[in-house]
């Protein structure tokens, strides 16, 4: 049996399918790194009801995170919808489950960062990724962001932060990934990757 590659989970929330999408993109990009895959994962909605709500498999996208899934992988990147200058509260339920993966210190050293979609251009994007890096920092993860290095942060006229990829996605219509949204979620998926490789060393 061939033994299985290590792999970034890229985990996220996304309501609109704009937030699945960059989660598309960085995993193109994790995908150019050898020795290493992007696993796709989301999580469900949260509802007021104590009844089950969803059913087990979502009808399309990515499968549904387990922690198994958090705890064996090499490298994390995990998004979110702004709400109010924070992630959503799905994202935020499933790691407040979390517990005792930090307690065992299976997250410890691997690196992590985390990716945003917003209604409007300055309407929470980088206060979001910062605050979502918190729990990557109480379980111990070495964040990962985009260095200016890149040049499409400096030519962005939409989404796009050293914390980390976002995408401006308007509050009318849904505005589509743009050519510089793009290219950083891959380079960051990239970097993520080849991140996970040497550390895992």
């Amino acid at each position: 049996m061939p033994e299985q590659l290590p792999y970034v989970l890229i985990l996220y929330y996304s309501r609109n399918g704009q937030t699945a999408e960059l989660a598309n993109q960085i995993a193109r990009g994790v995908a150019r790194v050898a020795g290493i895959e992007a696993k796709l994962r989301c999580v469900p909605a949260v509802s007021p009801n104590t009844e089950t709500s969803l059913p087990p498999v979502p009808d399309a996208g990515a499968p549904y995170a387990s922690k198994s899934d958090l705890a064996n992988s090499a490298g994390l990147a995990i998004g979110s919808p702004t709400r109010f200058g924070n992630m959503a509260a799905p994202l935020k339920h499933f790691l407040d489950t979390t517990g005792d993966l930090w307690l065992s210190g299976a997250l410890v050293g691997k690196p992590a960062g985390a990716f945003t979609s917003t209604g409007s251009l300055h309407g929470g994007q980088e206060s979001t990724l910062l605050t979502m890096m918190v729990p990557l920092l109480h379980h111990g993860m070495v964040l990962c962001g985009l260095p200016y290095t890149d040049q499409n942060l400096s030519k962005t006229a939409t989404g796009g932060t050293p914390y980390g990829p976002t995408h401006w996605a308007g509050t009318a219509e849904q505005q589509p990934l743009s050519k510089h949204e793009k290219a950083l979620c891959q380079s960051f998926g990239e970097r993520l990757g080849k991140l996970a490789l040497r550390l895992a060393d």
